[in-house]
Parts: structure tokens; sequence; C-alpha cells
């Protein structure tokens, strides 16, 4: 989970615990969405009432928000993965020892790729900093 930091990222991080105090250092960008990372206990907090701090920060940057829970270890990588990809759904994810393999139907495949494989790209360089892993989609 070692990735760095660049400007920007840090820009959206101090924006983040600015209007959520919420502190947090996993943050990301996923199908033109900021998606932010907290520890499980601190979600609701950061949504705030009636989400009114994602609507705030998503005025404010003009980009959509989102806050999933932090993965505590491999054992969370479906539920995290299932976060950051919703509302499109898979149908299993198996873990091996070097790589996560995502099985879709044919029409949520072509949505979890994305056009150029931008999605895929974007999806592997998040596994990879949060588990170590590759990432393929089947």
């Amino acid at each position: 989970m070692v990735k760095t930091i660049n400007m920007q990222d840090m820009r959206y991080l101090n924006l983040f615990s600015k209007i959520t105090r919420v502190s947090t250092r996993f943050c990301f960008k996923y199908n033109e969405a900021i998606v932010f990372c907290v520890p499980m206990k601190f979600v609701s907090q950061a949504v705030g009432e009636g989400a009114r701090n994602i609507k705030e920060m998503s005025n404010i940057l003009r980009k959509r928000i989102k806050v999933i829970p932090a993965p505590r270890g491999i054992q969370d990588a479906k539920k995290f993965i299932e976060a950051i990809v919703s509302p499109v759904k898979f149908n299993d994810l198996e873990i091996t020892d070097d790589e996560i393999i995502l099985t879709a139907g044919s029409h949520n495949k072509a949505a979890l790729i994305g056009r150029n494989k931008r999605r895929m790209i974007e999806m592997q360089g998040i596994v990879k900093d949060f588990f170590g892993k590759e990432f393929r989609i089947v």
C-alpha cells in the first residue's frame, strides 16, 4: 500500500480532510471520479448527513466523488473492488498467489474494461498499489 502522492492528490486529500474532518492517505481516480478510501468506522462521517460533504466536494472540484471503506487486507479485496466499480456488477473474483482474476459477463466485461482499456489499466494500478498483485478480467 505504498504509493507516491503527487501534488494534485495532496490537494484533494487536504480538501477532503478539511470538509469531512476525516484524515486519509488514500485517494485515486477511477472512471473520471475521485475515490477516497477511509477506515470503515469513518465512512458515514466522511459522507456526511444527507451526503452533504460529498455534494460540497463535488461542487468545488466539479467531479464525481466516492467514499469507500479501505481494505484491511487481501480478504477484503472483493468488497473493495465491488465498491470501486459499482454500479457495474461482476460474477466472481478469484485471488491466486500472484494475481486477482475478475470474471464478468460480456456486457459487464466491456464496461469494466472501458474504451482503449482505460478502466482496466486504472484498476490494475489500484490493485497493484493496495494488494501488490496483478489484475486481469476474464
